[in-house]
């Protein structure tokens, strides 16, 4: 019986979502149910349907695992979405540049450079962090600007395709893109790494000592330090690991999909895992299933109107109200946050960070 809650609880705010979801509907002269029927058709039943979902669902198993490792250790980062975009040009840039050398070694290459750029993208917030308390919130919601200000520019100043337009890179070589159709099984090379990533995360979790470190810090810097955690440590390694994972989801969209840098290379994938990962509850497996179901409707939207008189904006819509979802999973995040550093820290602390959930708080409202 409670397992039962604990599912329903979980799924009440994908049932709310599709509830407001189906009255929007109703209210401009569609049928909700056949709306409902349609979205899930053309984004589960058949080969062709379910590979796109896939595919779709791949970027934000990154992102949302990402951003699930810092809240892990109550760090409020947004940096998933500058390091994403970074690690993306990083695999181009390489991908377009190494001629000479095996597709695999190839492929890892540009895979570690991603990552890397992660790393360097989330390191300075990390240090402002960890050594001058700066508010991590702020740093890597400003850093996100900074950097996609410099990934344009290199574009545009050193890596633009000859005859471009736009500000697109040169295509990688195609001995270094990611298979769609991994050991003949019909999905995509970059979705098992994103299944096996999370299931290190859980790990990561569940059974090791940085793990156990990342909770003690979750519960505030005094209890912390009580069980003998480096804090610096743990709030550096947090971000930084925040920071590499997106970029390796950069560089996995990159070699597994689009195959060069273009504008517009991420439509908010970061933010959008941010929702994922409150949505899960920060769990391994609500991090797949939501994932999934945000790549189901990106995937099915843009079909659905072919077949059924619905808004346009249909998929815009639910995806509004599973952020509106999101941002009360939020909500509670911060009580408790808040419940466990009262009584622990001093008015001056509690008041700090009341501020920094808040801020958290209002930036995601603002996506």
């Amino acid at each position: 019986m409670t397992k039962f809650r604990n599912v329903l609880r979980s799924a009440s705010p994908i049932l709310v979502a599709l509830f407001f979801g189906g009255i929007v509907i109703a209210f401009t002269g569609g049928n909700p149910f056949k709306a409902y029927f349609y979205l899930f058709r053309e984004a589960f039943l058949g080969t062709d349907h379910l590979r796109s979902t896939i595919l779709s669902s791949t970027v934000l198993i990154f992102t949302s695992t990402s951003t699930a490792i810092g809240f892990r250790a109550g760090i409020f980062t947004l940096a998933s979405e500058g390091a994403f975009v970074a690690g993306g040009l990083s695999a181009a840039v390489f991908g377009s540049q190494i001629l000479n050398c095996n597709s695999f070694f190839g492929i890892i290459l540009i895979l570690g450079t991603s990552i890397c750029t992660g790393l360097i993208v989330a390191l300075i917030p990390a240090i402002l962090k960890a050594y001058l308390d700066v508010d991590e919130v702020v740093t890597t919601l400003m850093f996100n600007f900074i950097t996609l200000g410099i990934v344009t520019w290199l574009v545009q100043r050193f890596f633009i395709a000859p005859k471009q337009a736009n500000s697109s890179t040169r295509f990688i070589e195609e001995r270094y893109a990611l298979s769609n159709n991994f050991l003949g099984i019909g999905i995509s090379t970059g979705f098992v790494i994103g299944l096996l990533l999370v299931l290190v995360y859980k790990i990561f979790v569940d059974k090791s000592a940085l793990g156990f470190d990342f909770k003690s810090l979750s519960f505030g810097r005094d209890f912390a330090n009580l069980t003998g955690v480096n804090n610096r440590k743990v709030i550096i390694t947090a971000m930084l690991l925040t920071g590499a994972i997106s970029g390796l989801g950069g560089g996995v969209h990159l070699t597994g999909q689009i195959h060069r840098y273009v504008p517009g290379f991420s439509a908010g994938y970061g933010f959008t895992g941010l929702a994922i990962a409150l949505l899960a509850k920060l769990r391994p497996m609500g991090l797949i299933v939501g994932s999934i179901l945000f790549g189901a409707l990106y995937s099915a939207g843009s079909t659905v109107q072919l077949y059924i008189k619905i808004p346009l904006d249909i998929v815009n819509i639910l995806q509004g109200f599973l952020m509106i979802a999101a941002v009360v999973q939020l909500k509670s995040i911060r009580g408790h946050f808040l419940k466990l550093h009262k009584g622990n820290r001093s008015e001056e602390h509690t008041s700090e960070l009341q501020s920094r959930v808040d801020i958290s708080y209002a930036v995601f409202c603002l996506k």
